[in-house]
Formats: structure tokens, sequence, C-alpha cells
């Protein structure tokens, strides 16, 4: 590598083991790249403006931030909690059962694990702790391994800026998550059913037949949003960034108009909330546009794709490095570094031995939301233990075989292409 590439790579690494925002580490070590490079200081500034305002599709990133951020102040997830404890409340481990599916309606809303675990996941551990048969490891590993589904089953944040850095179709993109997403789902319940039956769990108590109608009314809005995005989407009606302006809508009209559980000051709160993500996200997009410039400059992702080329790597033996290697990063990066940084230097490789960039994309992602939940970093272990409490070292006993079941299913994934891309080829995208 060349002096100015070490320079970056220096001021980068320093920057994160000083825990600077990773947004301001990324434009620092940029800078310092052309600093040393001699280059006109003003290639900062039009890297980044130009990569924002021509990339359309992330203006769904603060959108969609927005609709979660309302549906977790407005009640929705309790309604949608009642709703799903009348479909398997009543299998082993009820409530963890219920959180999964939770977990599984909510993703159809949010698009991020984040809020998944902040919202819904928090209602489901109030009430496992409740009860003395689900320790507090159990409840919160539950919530954490769950809410990585939030980004796999559309809409998704992750996949819109995975979208952003390869030119791969959203619409595509989102029907590729679906099935892996409901198959995250099964292979949590198995899971969640093989430690209930060791541990002798009850049932919960039935919920009593006259309350159905009241309980199935009121999950029946919120529930219906899932439904008017894929079908908005599908049908050409809207666009997916359009999607995402049209879920903040519905989760305004829900949670002000229908259910007026917003006062102006929540409001205001759920804004400022809401701006200060995307501010991070942002920050974190545009530090990456000066990194990929760089890298791209010094001829990194084309020597990669070269070498693998030189290696004689088929698809599956790429894919397998690729899932080897974010297992890895998973454990120390934020998930955006490596979408934006990693992700488009792996690109002209995948492309060169003609690796489907709907399937790469999703089996990117779940590598990264894998990463979510296994230490050091482990987002949504921090996330879980600064709202409740529990010990990420409880949840990190009780998880193993969460994680372990994730594991399998990506390797699934990666072996059987068609998992991800049966239903787009179904909808007539235009994959191979």
């Amino acid at each position: 590598m060349t002096t100015p590439l070490w320079i970056l790579l220096g001021v980068l690494t320093l920057g994160m083991v000083m825990r600077a925002p990773i947004g301001f580490s990324m434009l620092a070590s940029g800078i310092a790249y052309l600093i040393v490079k001699r280059q006109d200081m003003g290639l900062a500034a039009e890297q980044v403006l130009n990569g924002l305002y021509n990339s359309y599709v992330l203006l769904a990133v603060p959108l969609f931030i927005l609709a979660a951020n309302l549906m977790n102040a407005g009640t929705v997830s309790e309604r949608i909690f009642d709703f799903c404890r009348i479909l398997v409340g009543r299998l082993r481990g009820g409530l963890a059962q219920v959180d999964i599916l939770v977990s599984v309606v909510f993703s159809g809303m949010s698009g991020s694990a984040i809020a998944d675990a902040a919202g819904p996941g928090l209602v489901t551990i109030k009430q496992m702790l409740k009860k003395p048969e689900y320790a507090p490891g159990f409840a919160g590993a539950v919530v954490v391994a769950s809410a990585t589904i939030g980004p796999i089953i559309p809409p998704s944040i992750p996949m819109v800026i995975y979208a952003l850095v390869s030119g791969t179709s959203v619409g595509a993109l989102f029907l590729g998550g679906v099935v892996p997403g409901l198959l995250m789902a099964v292979v949590l319940m198995v899971a969640v059913q093989i430690i209930a039956t060791q541990r002798n769990m009850p049932r919960d108590a039935p919920v009593p037949l006259r309350e159905f109608p009241q309980i199935l009314w009121r999950g029946a809005l919120p529930l219906s949003l899932p439904i008017v995005l894929l079908t908005g989407i599908y049908t050409g009606v809207f666009t997916p960034t359009e999607a995402a302006a049209v879920a903040a809508l519905h989760a305004l009209v829900l949670a002000g108009v229908i259910y007026r559980a917003l006062s102006w000051r929540v409001l205001y709160d759920v804004l400022l909330d809401s701006t200060r993500s995307s501010a991070i996200i942002t920050m974190i997009i545009a530090g990456a546009f000066m990194l990929n410039y760089a890298f791209t400059s010094e001829g990194v992702p084309q020597a990669l794709a070269q070498w693998v080329n030189a290696q004689h790597l088929s698809q599956l033996q790429f894919l397998l490095m690729v899932n080897a290697v974010f297992l890895v990063l998973g454990c120390f990066l934020d998930t955006s570094v490596m979408l934006l940084v990693f992700v488009p230097m792996l690109l002209p490789a995948a492309k060169l031995l003609g690796v489907d960039l709907v399937h790469f994309g999703v089996v990117v992602v779940v590598n990264m939301m894998i990463g979510l939940v296994t230490p050091p970093f482990g987002m949504l272990l921090f996330v879980t233990n600064a709202l409740t409490g529990i010990p990420i070292k409880d949840m990190l006993r009780e998880g193993w075989l969460f994680l372990l079941m994730l594991i399998g299913l990506l390797l699934v994934m990666t072996l059987f292409p068609q998992i991800v891309l049966w239903l787009p080829q179904s909808m007539g995208y235009g994959l191979k």
C-alpha cells in the first residue's frame, strides 16, 4: 500500500481508538489522505456533496427512522404485542414466541433492528420479567436475536444503503429479504421451543374469547402498514423511497390522530431523536464517500478483484470467504461502516465472478445483523442492556443457541441462492 493510504488507515484507526464519532473519523482520515497526496482540499466537499445530492434513495433512511420512532412512541408496539399473543402465546415459552412474531410484524414497518429492540422488544421484556420462569438473560437474548429480523424483512434501512453503493434495485432487495426473514423467525422459534421444552416452561394463560374482537381491532390498523407499503411498491404506485414517506405519514396519523398518543412535546422529542439519528447516519455516509474516493484512487477494489480472480475461487468459495470476513468484522465494526467501506471494495470481485448482487446484498446484510449480537461491539446487546439493565454476559450465556441457528441459516442461504432469489424472480425482476 502507498504512504497516503497508510496515513488514511492510521487516522481512521486512531479515531476509533479514541472513540471519536465514526463519521468524523472517516472524514478526518479522508482529508488526511488528500493532504498527504497534495490534492485539492475542495475534493472533500465535492465528493461528499455529489454523493449526497445524487443519491435520491438516501431520502428513505430518515423517513423510515421517523416512522419507527413514531410507532414506538404511539402505543403501536403494545397493540402488535397483544395481537401476536393470541396467535402463539399458548406455545411453550409463549412470551418469547410472541416476541419473535412481533419482530416479524414490526419489521414490515420500521426497517431498523435497534428500533425493534427499543420498541416492541422492550414491551415483551417487561412482560417476561413479570414471570419467574423467564430468566432476565433469556428474555434479553430472545429480544436481541429477534431484532435482527427487522432489517431483513422489508422495508430495510441497510438494504437501502446497499442499493446506494451497488446500484441494485431496492425493490428486488426488499423482495429478496422476505423469505430469509421469515426463515430467521422460524429457526428462532424452534430454538425457543427447544429451550422451553428443556426447562419445562409453562404455557401462558389463554386470552378470553370475548377479548378477541377488541384485540384484533386494536391490531388491525398497525398491521395494515406492511400491506400498504409492499402493495404500493410492487404495483408501482410509489417507489421504495416514496414508500418511506408513506410509512412516516401512516405512523403519524395512527399515533397522533387515531390513537391520540402523541402530545406536542412527545412529537417534538420524536422529531429531535429522528433528526439526531439521521444526522449520525448521514455523517457516516459522507465519510464513506471520502474513503471510497481514496480506495478507488489507489485501485484497492480493482486489486482485490484481481486477487480473487487469481485465486480461481468459485462463487460459493467467494461467498463463504465473505461470510467469514463479515462475521469477524461484525464483532468490531458498525453496520454502516461495513456497508459503505468494505462492501464497495468487494463488489468488483463479486461482479467478476458473476455473483448475483441481490443474493450478495441479502447475505451481507444478514451477516451484519448477526454482527449486532456478537461481542465485543454487539450494538443490540448494548441497547438492550441500557434499556433494561440486563447484564450483557447473561444475554450472551443464554443466547448461544440463537446465534448458532442464525449462522446455520446464513450458511444455507449461501449454499442455496434461490432462497433469496425465488421471490424477486417470481415477481418479474430481471435477475439471474
